[in-house]
């Protein structure tokens, strides 16, 4: 049995919209299996759909891109990259939120949204990508195995959703310039 192939979209700000359901319940599982992605339990109502709406917001006022991983059309993944508004790091963004469904996971599709997202910072002219995720994670592994520099740890830097304290660690990659 082999694995469903993943298409990877940028999604709309429209899109995020009629995806709603979709999304929240994306994060929602990422929380409920104590992922470290902002949130702390338990959620508020209505809580994850209005971060939906402000990176809806964001993708709408162009300061962000939401790509979505899908499988058979079904939402399995999605991630974030926001560029630097700076005007001295106008060539860099950070990435941010990688979330893959727990059932969809080992499938290569963090792997996939990672790619994509650097691919979408070079053709925007990006050529350093920043990012934080919690120590000794799966993502950490993932960062790490696709080429990743940890820069640094700071402990204690934020806490679980069940309210545990967890250390962060800090990772960059240097992406090949942008063709002008």
């Amino acid at each position: 049995m082999g694995v469903t192939p993943v298409r990877i979209d940028e999604l709309s700000a429209s899109a995020i919209d009629a995806r709603m359901a979709e999304l929240v319940a994306l994060v929602e599982d990422a929380v409920l299996g104590n992922a470290s992605v902002g949130f702390v339990l338990p959620l508020a109502q209505g809580e994850l759909e209005a971060f939906w709406r402000d990176m809806a917001l964001d993708v709408e006022d162009g300061v962000r891109t939401v790509l979505a991983a899908w499988q058979d059309e079904r939402l399995v993944g999605s991630a974030q990259l926001a560029p630097s508004l700076k005007a001295n790091q106008r060539h860099r963004a950070d990435v941010q939120k990688l979330l893959v469904l727990r059932s969809a996971r080992r499938q290569g599709i963090a792997t996939a949204l990672m790619r994509a997202l650097e691919a979408r910072a070079v053709q925007g002219g990006r050529t350093l990508l920043t990012l934080d995720t919690r120590e000794d994670s799966e993502a950490d592994r993932l960062y790490r195995g696709m080429g990743w520099v940890a820069v640094g740890r700071i402990p204690d830097y934020a806490a679980d959703p069940d309210l545990r304290m967890g250390g962060c660690v800090f990772f960059y990659k240097q992406l090949a310039a942008a063709a002008t």
